[in-house]
């Protein structure tokens, strides 16, 4: 969808000075009377009294006051499971038997509204960490540490001898019911996103068409997210539209902050080189004070994690500091020993498992209970993979007569009715239990428990970027398994594990195991 409103010119457009407008010479196609240059906006006066004007999008103010309530009921509810369990809580308050009422009072309201005020206090509450990423829940925990420190500097001054067991179960019991609010809610919203598109923000794409498009793939990806472009306002002129499909109607020559409101939006995302346009990007910003829309940057630096980059002031210059990848280390040494203890246990707990897939393998299909197969790891040495056998004996002669019908455009082979896999394995697939031999690499030391997925070696086409994700072990599990499977292309596949490749962290690997057990339970692209 397209839509050409007129004369094309930049997106972000330099305001002209009076001794430039005189040099400026107008052609026009008619005597017509050219309406005047609209007025520069340098901004809204500052005032110690003036209320800054409400964010147009608004789906945020709900969501912090149910946030409010379930942060506050979780603190008062920690409160009376811990005076529940212990006879001493009230000890300290004196007078309590006859009249409970000022430790009733401390214990389910001002406790519960000091814990509000420090999660304010750390900007727990803030819209940019709600709904996506890890700040909301460090910023829970930091408050955490400081309504401990709070409480403990409080009965050192007021020397008021307090149950240590009952303070403690009240503020830890507080924090986890805190975070278990926070992770219900975030689901909710996530769902409401998903289904009915609701709860998110309606973004401008302003750059060049290729730019924009890229950045519009990028945040459609995931629609919990929160992110749905309505529009894109190009700056390289809308013959650059012409031909191109698009998902999202194209403008140019148009004022951003009126095209905006005209689409509905809230949000401008500036893309790639738009933002480099020297003080074209501060005078958009200065246009868009007082308005209550929000602008975003995104630069030309796409599958890079939040941590690796640090935004480093120079001279009002904010440079973009990207680091290196944690390949080494004792993060990796850490993740090493995580591997193998797991897998040592997993095989022991889960044998008797093993011999019941392996008695139900042998009677849907004579034949070896397990199957191997080289594939390519760690420094591009090539293993032998252990998976419980899923196909019929035969099936390596039959594939031949089956390439036709891949339903992938990669180098693993997939059909969603294969008909070389008999019963017990169809289960076996759906479910991922084909796959817990594969701990036995994991033990050897040859593959790990999150990674890139481990690729056969018949073809050997590891060149270019896909050699990159042969710098770790290949992975039980990762992105590509939590990220829809089967159902990847190939292409973004790839980019899934490059992008763990460069980002890699333990607390990244412990996230990924969690959504794994989801993606396993609902049974999404296995097949």
């Amino acid at each position: 969808m397209r839509e050409d409103m007129g004369e094309v010119t930049a997106g972000l457009q330099r305001p002209v000075t009076n001794e430039g407008r005189s040099k400026l010479v107008r052609h026009v196609d008619s005597f017509e009377i050219q309406p005047p240059t609209p007025p520069t906006h340098n901004g809204v006066p500052r005032s110690a009294w003036a209320r800054a004007r409400r964010r147009v999008s608004r789906w945020h103010r709900p969501y912090t006051a149910i946030l409010l309530l379930l942060d506050f009921s979780a603190a008062a509810f920690a409160s009376w499971i811990a005076i529940q369990l212990f006879d001493q809580a009230a000890s300290g308050f004196s007078g309590t038997k006859q009249d409970p009422t000022w430790f009733h009072t401390i214990s389910y309201l001002l406790l519960p509204l000091g814990w509000v005020v420090i999660l304010w206090g750390n900007r727990a509450y803030d819209r940019r960490y709600l709904g996506l990423g890890p700040d909301e829940y460090k910023r829970v925990i930091r408050a955490s540490v400081t309504v401990a420190a709070s409480v403990s500097f409080l009965a050192f001054a007021t020397v008021t001898q307090l149950s240590r067991f009952t303070v403690g179960t009240a503020l830890v019991g507080a924090a986890l019911l805190i975070l278990w609010g926070r992770f219900v809610a975030r689901w909710a919203l996530h769902y409401i996103r998903r289904q009915a598109g609701q709860a998110a923000h309606r973004m401008v794409l302003v750059g060049t068409l290729p730019e924009c498009l890229e950045v519009y793939a990028a945040v459609t990806r995931s629609p919990s997210a929160g992110l749905m472009p309505v529009a894109i306002h190009i700056t390289n002129g809308y013959a650059a539209a012409r031909g191109v499909p698009t998902p999202v109607p194209v403008y140019s020559g148009r004022d951003v902050l009126a095209l905006v409101r005209e689409v509905g939006g809230d949000t401008i995302a500036v893309c790639g080189s738009a933002s480099a346009e020297p003080g074209e990007l501060r005078r958009l910003a200065w246009q868009l004070e007082g308005s209550g829309v929000d602008l975003v940057v995104a630069p030309q630096l796409t599958d890079i994690a939040g941590p690796r980059v640090h935004i480093r002031p120079i001279e009002g210059l904010p440079l973009l500091h990207v680091e290196e990848p944690t390949l080494s280390g004792p993060a990796l040494l850490a993740k090493n020993l995580l591997d193998r203890v797991a897998a040592g246990l997993g095989l022991l707990l889960l044998f008797p498992l093993f011999v019941a897939i392996g008695v139900a393998i042998r009677i849907s299909d004579p034949g070896p209970v397990f199957f191997r197969q080289p594939r390519v790891g760690h420094e591009g040495r090539t293993f032998r993979v252990w998976k419980f056998r899923t196909m019929y004996v035969n099936a390596e002669e039959r594939l031949a007569s089956l390439v036709d019908r891949n339903d992938t455009d990669g180098m693993l082979f997939k059909m969603k009715e294969d008909p070389r896999v008999f019963p017990v394995g169809r289960f076996l697939r759906a479910t991922s239990l084909d796959e817990l031999p594969q701990l036995i690499n994991v033990l050897w030391g040859e593959m790990s428990l999150v990674g890139p997925r481990p690729l056969p070696a018949d073809d050997g086409d590891f060149l270019g970027d896909v050699r990159r994700r042969l710098l770790v072990r290949p992975g039980m599990t990762g992105l590509w398994q939590v990220s829809g499977r089967s159902d990847l292309s190939w292409d973004e596949s790839v980019r899934l594990d490059l992008y763990y490749v460069d980002n890699w962290s333990l607390a990244y690997d412990l996230s990924i195991l969690w959504r794994t057990v989801g993606v396993v339970l609902a049974r999404k692209g296995a097949y």
